[in-house]
């Protein structure tokens, strides 16, 4: 059986320092303009969040990716209650926990440069609370939560159940097809290394070694037996080939 062809669509370099999320936007923005945006578009967690999820859907594009678990205190220990344990009204800006006890401050916030909602619960209904010790361990013996807005609260809360399914890791599971390029491309074309100082000709050997991957998947495409095991390497042989 003849496996789909699958070649490498765009290219995109950075320094070092640059977080993986801040690269998936533009390689995106590249695919689009060429008209060749993917339907589904597979990452790993570093390269996501639920700004970039929301963003990606409303260009025709479905991020297939993890979003990063609660960190709150209480869902790390797997104890106590969990950003998810409250029930939020966004029609009457109030957020009610798991005991009853409703919210006493709705603040809307810009934290790191992002819309956010910090959310305060009265020390009246926090401290003589029996679940106070499960709850919050601050100095103020209160719970506060800070939540994006609607949209992506909620999308967040949607993707991090649909996470948890058999269905959703089967589907993702497919992304083991990027780490097998990744490999190809360190043992065809040595890119592990970079064989030049600058970012201009480091993006260029990057180039390079991407267009090499896809003519070694193009030659085995076009001559090869896809289930054959080759006695000798893609690139190997078709460097014979063009020298002959």
């Amino acid at each position: 059986m003849r496996l789909p062809l699958r070649l490498i669509t765009d290219v995109h370099t950075t320094e070092a320092t640059v977080p993986d999320v801040k690269a998936t936007a533009p390689v995106q923005q590249n695919l689009a303009e060429r008209q060749v945006a993917p339907d589904e578009h597979y990452l790993d967690s570093g390269y996501a969040s639920v700004d970039l999820v929301v963003e990606a859907a409303g260009r025709g594009i479905s991020m297939v990716t993890p979003l990063l678990a609660d960190h709150s205190p209480q869902a790390k220990a797997a104890e106590g209650f969990g950003k998810s344990a409250f029930r939020v009204d966004w029609r009457a800006r109030q957020v009610h926990c798991p005991q009853g006890a409703t919210s006493a401050g709705w603040y809307p916030v810009t934290q790191h440069g992002r819309d956010a909602i910090v959310i305060d619960f009265a020390r009246a209904d926090c401290r003589p609370c029996p679940s106070q010790a499960a709850c919050t361990t601050s100095i103020r013996g209160t719970r506060m939560l800070t939540l994006r807005p609607r949209e992506l609260h909620e999308r967040t809360t949607t993707a991090r159940a649909e996470q948890e399914t058999e269905s959703w890791r089967t589907k993702y599971a497919l992304r083991a097809g990027v780490e097998g390029t990744v490999n190809q491309a360190l043992d065809v074309t040595g890119i592990r290394r970079a064989r030049y100082r600058g970012l201009p000709k480091v993006t260029l050997q990057h180039a390079f070694s991407a267009t090499a991957v896809n003519i070694v998947r193009l030659d085995a495409w076009w001559t090869t037996d896809p289930l054959r095991k080759p006695r000798t390497s893609r690139l190997g042989r078709l460097s014979h080939q063009l020298a002959c």
